[in-house]
C-alpha cells in the first residue's frame, strides 16, 4: 500500500472508489420494503452511468444539478454519481411552498433537474418560468435496475423538446464514456439551501471535502464499521440524512437500509427485518415513537445506539426513551453550514452527559461574546466552529457570508450556550429567539422543558412576546397528549412551581402541532403568526 493509499479520502469519489476496491460484493444500500439492493461494486459502476448520462445533456464538471426527489435507492444512486463526477448537487426540500421551489430552482442556476414523476407538473412549471435553458429528466426514485437510467424530457427556456419516453442515442445504454478525471478536493460538491424562516433560503456550499472529512468523523465518533448498518429515515435533501446515513457508510464501509418514508408503526419491524444496529433520528421521531407500542425485545436487541440531531432533545424524552425500549440515545448537533454534525456526546454511555449536544466532533468549537472574544466556561454567548467540516460560503451571497464569520475565520451558528469545564456544550437557544424580559435574557427552551414535565403535555415552545412594560413577556404554545386533558390555569400553577412568576408564561396557546421545518426543529417565529382561523 502506498502513501497515498494510506492518506483519507479528501473526495466523494474516493469514498466511493475504496469502498468498491476492497468489497466491491458488500452491500452498501438497501431497501426494506423489497429486495433491491445496491453493493459497492454496483455504486461505483451506476456513478459511471450517472455521469455519462449528464455528459449527454451538457453537464460537466463544476455544473449544478438539482434533485426533486423523495428518498430511494435511485436518488442515492443519481446524488452519488453526480458528485462522484464533479458535479455539485442541489436535493430540493420537498416541503418548500411553491414560491420557495421556484426560487431554489432560480438561484441556483441548476442546468438539469432530475424529477420523480409525482413533481413533474410542478417542475416543469417552475422550469418554464426561468429565463435559461433547464433539461428536466424524469426519474423513479426506486428503480429497480442499478443500472437503469432515467428517462430524459427536456423542458425550460431554448430546450430542444424530447418526447417522453425516447432516449438520446448520446447515451445508449448509459455505459461508458464517463471521464476519470477526479474532482478536487476544494471543488463544491453540495448546493444546499436552508429552510429559509426569515426571508429567502441561503445556499450553503460544502466542497468535496467537507463531505469528505464529516463521513470520516461521524463513523469516528460513534465507532461504526463495515458491520454497521443504520436504519435512513430521515429525507435525503436534508444535510442529516445527506451526510450521516448517505455519506458516513462510506467512510466506515457500513450500510444503510432504506423505507419510502418514516413510519412509527413500521419503524421497529423495518429496523429489525433489515438487521440494522443504529438509528439516527430526530426530536419529533422520538416523540412520535415514545406514543407508540413497546416493540417485542427482538425487534430492538440488534440496535447498539440511537442518535438525535437537528434540535434540542428534551433530557425527559431522553430518558424515557432509553427506559422504554432498552436503547442509548447519543445527542448530537449540527448544521447545513457544517455539513451535519459538529458536535456528539461521546460513545461511550458513562461519559454523556443528558441535556447537552456533546463536545466538538471533527472540529473546534467556543463561546463568544458580541466582540467575538472568547468566553470562559460556563459563560452563556454565541456558540462558534471552525474546522474541515466548516461551508466555503452562502451561495451568491458575499454579505450573508461576511456576516456569518469572525474576522479570525470562525462560523458563528446563532446558536446560544456554554462549556463546560470538560468540553461540553449546553445549547440554550437561537439568538434571533432569546426572550428578553425587563433586561434579563430567558432561553426559551428553559421553558420548553419545565412544560414538558407535566404529565398532559406532548409537546411545548415558548416564545417573546411584546409587553409595554417589560418590552417582551412570555407565550407559551402547547400540544396535549391524546385523551389528556389540561386548562391554562392548571398549566400557570405547574410553572410557578417549577420556574418562578417571573419566568412563567403570561400566555398560554393550545395548538395541535407545532411549526417545524425539514429538521424538525420548532420554528419558534411562526409561532407569532396569529391562530389559523
Amino acid at each position: 500500500m502506498t502513501g497515498a493509499d494510506r492518506s483519507p479520502p479528501a473526495t466523494v469519489r474516493e469514498l466511493i472508489e475504496r469502498q468498491a476496491a476492497a468489497r466491491p460484493e458488500a452491500e452498501y444500500a438497501l431497501a426494506t420494503d423489497d429486495d433491491r439492493r445496491i453493493t459497492f461494486g454496483e455504486l461505483a459502476r451506476s456513478c459511471r452511468a450517472v455521469a455519462e448520462l449528464l455528459q449527454s445533456h451538457g453537464v460537466g464538471r463544476g455544473d449544478t444539478v438539482s434533485l426533486v426527489m423523495p428518498n430511494g435507492l435511485q436518488t442515492i444512486r443519481l446524488l452519488l454519481g453526480a458528485m462522484h463526477a464533479g458535479v455539485c448537487v442541489n436535493p430540493v426540500n420537498l416541503l418548500s411552498q411553491p414560491e420557495q421551489m421556484r426560487y431554489v430552482l432560480d438561484h441556483s442556476d441548476c442546468k438539469l433537474v432530475f424529477v420523480a414523476p409525482e413533481w413533474e407538473a410542478r417542475v416543469r412549471g417552475h422550469v418554464a418560468a426561468l429565463s435559461r435553458a433547464v433539461a428536466v429528466v424524469l426519474a423513479d426514485p426506486n428503480a429497480a435496475n442499478p443500472d437503469a437510467c432515467p428517462v430524459p424530457v427536456a423542458a425550460g427556456a431554448d430546450a430542444a423538446s424530447e418526447p417522453a419516453g425516447s432516449a438520446p442515442s448520446t447515451h445508449a445504454g448509459c455505459a461508458g464514456g464517463a471521464s476519470e478525471e477526479h474532482p478536487a478536493p476544494d471543488a463544491i460538491a453540495l448546493l444546499m439551501y436552508t429552510s429559509g424562516t426569515t426571508g429567502v433560503p441561503k445556499g450553503v456550499l460544502l466542497t468535496q471535502a467537507n463531505l469528505a472529512a464529516n463521513a470520516a468523523a461521524i463513523s469516528v465518533q460513534h465507532a461504526l464499521t463495515e458491520k454497521d448498518r443504520v436504519l435512513a429515515v430521515l429525507p435525503l435533501y436534508h444535510i442529516n440524512g445527506f451526510a450521516v446515513t448517505m455519506l458516513a457508510p462510506l467512510a466506515h464501509g457500513g450500510s444503510l437500509a432504506m423505507p419510502p418514508r418514516f413510519s412509527a408503526a413500521r419503524f421497529w419491524s423495518q429496523a429489525a427485518s433489515a438487521h440494522c444496529t443504529w438509528l439516527n433520528v430526530v426530536p419529533t421521531m422520538i416523540s412520535y415513537l415514545l406514543e407508540g407500542a413497546i416493540p417485542p425485545r427482538a425487534q430492538t436487541e440488534r440496535l447498539r445506539f440511537c442518535r438525535s440531531a437537528s434540535a434540542a432533545l428534551p433530557p425527559e424524552h431522553l430518558r424515557a426513551f432509553e427506559e422504554r425500549f432498552g436503547i442509548d440515545v447519543i445527542e448530537t448537533m449540527g448544521l447545513t453550514e457544517t455539513g451535519a454534525p459538529s458536535f456528539s456526546n461521546p460513545h461511550a454511555p458513562g461519559a454523556r452527559r443528558a441535556g447537552s449536544v456533546g463536545r466538538a466532533s471533527g472540529c473546534e468549537a467556543r463561546v463568544i461574546d458580541e466582540h467575538f472574544a472568547r468566553l470562559a466556561d460556563g459563560a452563556t454567548g454565541e456558540i462558534a466552529i471552525r474546522g474541515p467540516n466548516v461551508m466555503r460560503g452562502y451561495y451568491k451571497n458575499d454579505d450573508a457570508t461576511r456576516a456569518s464569520f469572525t474576522p479570525d475565520g470562525w462560523l458563528r451558528t446563532g446558536d446560544l450556550g456554554h462549556r463546560d469545564a470538560d468540553g461540553f456544550f449546553f445549547v440554550t437557544g437561537r439568538i434571533k429567539e432569546l426572550i428578553i424580559k425587563g433586561g434579563e435574557n430567558i432561553a426559551p427552551r428553559e421553558i420548553d422543558e419545565a412544560l414538558l414535565g407535566h404529565p398532559a403535555v406532548l409537546e411545548a415552545a415558548a416564545v417573546g412576546i411584546p409587553d409595554r412594560h417589560y418590552g417582551q413577556d412570555i407565550m407559551a404554545c402547547v400540544v396535549l397528549r391524546a385523551g389528556s386533558a389540561c386548562d391554562e390555569a392548571e398549566l400557570r400553577a405547574f410553572c410557578l412551581g417549577h420556574l418562578g412568576p417571573y419566568k412563567t408564561p403570561k400566555v398560554f396557546r393550545f395548538v395541535a402541532e407545532l411549526p417545524r421545518g425539514p429538521s424538525g426543529k420548532v420554528q419558534r417565529l411562526k409561532l407569532l403568526d396569529p391562530p389559523a382561523a
